[in-house]
């Protein structure tokens, strides 16, 4: 199994909406994916509210193997959530691993 983490920074204020409303949407989007591409096993995204950290969003995510975790990061619907979320965050950390 392969786990797929990956947190965001996200900007003040961007695509017109604050930061609060774009992690919202950033959750809503990116849940909605498991409807749309079945070689997600698990996806979860959590908003932080520990104001003492510095990333604002989290994606936990499981594949069966790096091959279904490439078609997802291919997909046509997750490069288009993946557009939204380049346009409103700041940074970006990632880790895939082997469970």
């Amino acid at each position: 199994m392969i786990k797929h983490i990956v947190m965001w920074k996200l900007k003040d204020y961007a695509e017109g909406n604050d930061k609060q409303f774009n992690a919202n949407e950033i959750k809503i989007r990116l849940e909605a994916l498991k409807d749309k591409i079945s070689e997600i096993g698990k996806i979860e995204v959590g908003i932080n509210n520990n104001p003492a950290n510095s990333y604002d969003v989290v994606l936990y995510s499981e594949f069966e193997s790096y091959e279904n975790l490439n078609i997802y990061q291919s997909h046509p619907s997750h490069i288009e959530v993946a557009a939204f979320v380049g346009a409103v965050k700041v940074d970006r950390t990632c880790v895939d691993y082997e469970a």
